[in-house]
């Protein structure tokens, strides 16, 4: 399919640019140094440890030997997701340079990064064994601090560690909430080590993810999926209870002189990664669904 380029002037270097706001799941990134290369390009190594509780100490025998257990679990990666354009050397130069020069940081901003956070926050809800709130509806201040509160609630009670806990909920709500403006709210987001605002647009409990090549998907990117995705309210997410990693982040960059099928520029870039769970920390992650 032919780009769609309007040409300008030489002298006009303004380009129209959809709004999107940057990656919101970013903080949940976990640690380079804890991952290790997988045998296959596709895989994470992931280091789990497991301990034996306390034991009965005998004056006579002392201590009781404890086990620990470490172990390496490979996981595969679940997002890889690729996209490679061309911008004709002529349509680039009547444009200033613009054509080219700003294709990669549109196409991030607009495409790459409101698709990664919806995967990530989909497929942690849609992982068995976290806290959910199926089908409710939140159209109050006080209705919301009270869910919030049940949330924060549950998982003191299930031992989930005070920090690093992230209130993702959508501006909506969260409007809802600002606009009481009392010491019971305050005291509720004082919990949460951040507060991020989701669009719903990127806020489902599932989504599809379009191939770019079927009938019907050519345009790529994802779309809600319309049998069993449900808008979230909001999810709280402890870090550490994540696995999230972007192992291979590929811009690539191809000349016209460079290009042997066309005089363009080419732009390719690919991202793989993985956003799962660790099985025994599950209890980190709340889901309060919607009713829509």
């Amino acid at each position: 399919m032919p780009n769609d380029i309007t040409l300008f002037k030489n002298y006009i270097p303004l380009l129209d640019e959809v709004y999107k706001l940057a990656a919101l799941t970013s903080g949940l990134d976990g640690a380079p140094d804890l991952a290790r290369q997988g045998v296959n390009a596709d895989e994470l190594i992931i280091p789990k440890m497991q301990v034996q509780g306390l034991a009965a100490y005998s004056r006579n025998g002392g201590y009781v030997g404890g086990d620990v257990t470490l172990t390496n679990e490979t996981v595969k990666c679940n997002f890889d997701r690729s996209r490679m354009f061309s911008v004709d050397a002529l349509d680039n130069q009547e444009t200033a340079g613009i054509a080219y020069g700003r294709l990669s940081g549109v196409f991030i901003r607009e495409k790459v990064v409101p698709e990664l956070d919806a995967f990530r926050l989909a497929t942690y809800a849609g992982i068995s064994g976290i806290s959910t709130v199926a089908g409710a509806a939140l159209s109050t201040g006080d209705g919301v601090i009270a869910a919030l509160r049940a949330a924060t609630n549950t998982m003191d009670e299930d031992e989930v560690p005070y920090e690093n806990r992230h209130l993702f909920i959508t501006p909506t709500l969260m409007g809802l909430v600002s606009d009481l403006d009392t010491t019971k709210s305050r005291e509720v987001l004082a919990r949460f080590a951040s507060v991020k605002l989701v669009p719903q647009t990127r806020f489902y409990t599932a989504i599809t993810q379009y191939d770019g090549t079927t009938n019907g998907q050519e345009a790529g990117g994802y779309i809600k999926n319309s049998s069993t995705g449900k808008n979230i309210n909001f999810m709280i997410i402890q870090k550490d209870a994540v696995i999230q990693y972007q192992k291979h982040v590929v811009p690539k960059v191809v000349t016209p002189d460079q290009n042997n099928d066309a005089d363009a520029w080419k732009f390719g870039y690919r991202n793989v990664g993985i956003a799962e769970a660790y099985e025994n920390k599950v209890s980190g992650i709340y889901l309060h669904k919607s009713t829509t």
